[in-house]
């Protein structure tokens, strides 16, 4: 993926899980600690909620890490944030 492609991705991802911030009022990783720790939904009705929640967040930190890596790689061949936007752009 693009330096672009990889933006584009996390944008997306952030407003499907501020969505879900917004809904049970917790911070995506408040919420993904818990989850991966094995606490249960209070509500049967939350289940697939939480599922696809901690899918996507996993997804975010996954493309954040992508984005960081290719950053790096760019920036290898230009010091600067001009020639990191000519590069990514």
């Amino acid at each position: 993926m693009t330096l672009n492609d990889l933006l584009i991705d996390i944008h997306s991802l952030e407003e499907e899980l501020i969505e879900f911030e917004r809904k049970y009022g917790v911070r995506s990783e408040t919420f993904y600690s818990a989850y991966i720790a094995g606490e249960e939904p209070d509500d049967d009705s939350w289940v697939l909620d939480f599922g696809e929640w901690a899918s996507i967040y996993k997804t975010w930190l996954t493309r954040q890490a992508e984005y960081r890596n290719e950053v790096q790689r760019l920036q290898s061949k230009s010091n600067s944030l001009a020639g990191l936007i000519r590069i990514a752009a």
